[in-house]
């Protein structure tokens, strides 16, 4: 079964089609930094490969540059659309009513649709991919696979908000944690990586959008993003963990309408509004040549990792291993060093070769002292997605 996933971020869209069962990836590729005439598209296939920048201004310019690649006469990979027989898509938020995988039709889109003002920089670009991917591949299952279905297993005391109990049990408001599809994958390999029966793990999602969450024997027990994927962590252009009363100040005092605060913490704030800057390559860059703002961002950056690693292994009462995972997890070396400096009480040591080393696969970046395992894993979102839609069509 020929399988296409669509994951679209924030910024970013990745794609793969591949068979299942076997997992044989036919092509992949990628789509970064859209929204502006540099952004980056990379397509790899068995007999071609290549990045180059583009103009990509939207995310819908950018799926339409996905199909007539996949359909190329010399680069693509399928003839006909009908040859794709479904296509995944990762949808961030699924609110209480979505706890697993599940087949799109015109009611679940217009859920995905009403949750999009809890994920407002994902559900809408989701729901972009869904309505596309159906006008272009009209013959194939379209199936919505979800961020929040991970951290279903989280207990109440978790997940409910001290509020007046109204506004959980009639409203929905709770934590419903996000990046769940990239949790799930990573902490599987790490389960049978470390061969562990039982285990405390905590698993750190950076990219664009990062958040860590707290796997006890291979279920989420506590996560960093909440009602909607904008606290915890500092982010690319999200602000993380703030003071609610700060947004009263800027409405009340500073004279802000709530449209500008909530566009300001979303899309102006992290690591953008630290530094001018979104992507964390950039911002080492420049930090290496001395840009006291961008060195900054980097250190506030790595201490926010380090409370949550600190948290998560109270909640956890232990830490067995922490991974790091995706764009930055994977490919910073410096914000993995940072975030696991001056951690010895934890019993966490890395091995500075390990982690300068660059990978595509699983290893351990701790030296020979380190009472806890610090794995790098490359995130498999796409190939986990595939996974459950096959799951879903064929049985």
């Amino acid at each position: 079964m020929n399988i296409l996933v669509l994951n679209a971020g924030s910024s970013s869209i990745k794609f793969q089609l591949l068979q299942l069962p076997q997992g044989k990836v036919v092509c992949s590729g990628m789509v970064e930094r859209i929204g502006g005439k540099d952004a980056i598209l990379s397509y790899k296939t068995d007999a071609t490969e290549f990045k180059k920048e583009t103009d990509v201004t939207t995310h819908k310019n950018g799926l339409t540059k996905i199909v007539s690649l996949l359909l190329d006469h010399d680069k693509g990979v399928i003839t006909i659309v009908n040859e794709i027989h479904a296509v995944g898509h990762r949808v961030v938020h699924g609110g209480k009513l979505f706890t697993d995988t599940t087949l799109i039709n015109e009611e679940v889109k217009e859920k995905i649709k009403e949750f999009s003002s809890l994920a407002p920089l994902h559900n809408p670009h989701n729901l972009e991919g869904i309505l596309i991917a159906e006008e272009l591949f009209p013959e194939a299952k379209q199936i919505a696979v979800f961020d929040t279905a991970f951290h279903q297993t989280m207990p109440v005391k978790v997940k409910k908000y001290a509020l007046s109990n109204k506004f959980y049990d009639e409203n929905d408001i709770q934590i419903y944690g996000f990046h769940g599809t990239s949790h799930k994958y990573v902490t599987a390999k790490a389960l049978d990586h470390l061969k562990l029966e039982s285990s405390k793990i905590i698993s750190i999602h950076l990219g664009n959008g990062c958040s860590m969450t707290a796997v006890l024997n291979g279920k989420s027990v506590d996560t960093s993003l909440g009602f909607a994927p904008s606290n915890g962590l500092i982010m690319g252009s999200r602000s993380g963990d703030i003071d609610h009363a700060i947004i009263f100040h800027l409405v009340h005092k500073l004279g802000y309408e709530i449209e500008d605060v909530e566009k300001m913490l979303t899309k102006e704030s992290g690591m953008l509004g630290l530094t001018g800057h979104v992507d964390l390559r950039d911002i080492q860059e420049k930090a290496a040549n001395g840009d006291k703002n961008c060195q900054l961002a980097l250190e506030m950056n790595a201490y926010r990792i380090k409370k949550y690693i600190g948290a998560y292994a109270a909640a956890m009462n232990g830490v067995d291993a922490i991974i790091f995972t995706a764009g930055i997890g994977e490919n910073s070396a410096l914000i993995r060093k940072m975030a696991c400096s001056d951690m010895d009480f934890l019993g966490i040591q890395l091995d500075q070769d390990k982690n300068d080393e660059r990978a595509g696969k699983i290893r351990e970046i701790q030296n020979s002292d380190s009472k806890v395992k610090v794995l790098v894993i490359p995130t498999n979102e796409e190939l986990e997605i595939a996974s459950q839609v096959y799951d879903l069509v064929a049985h």
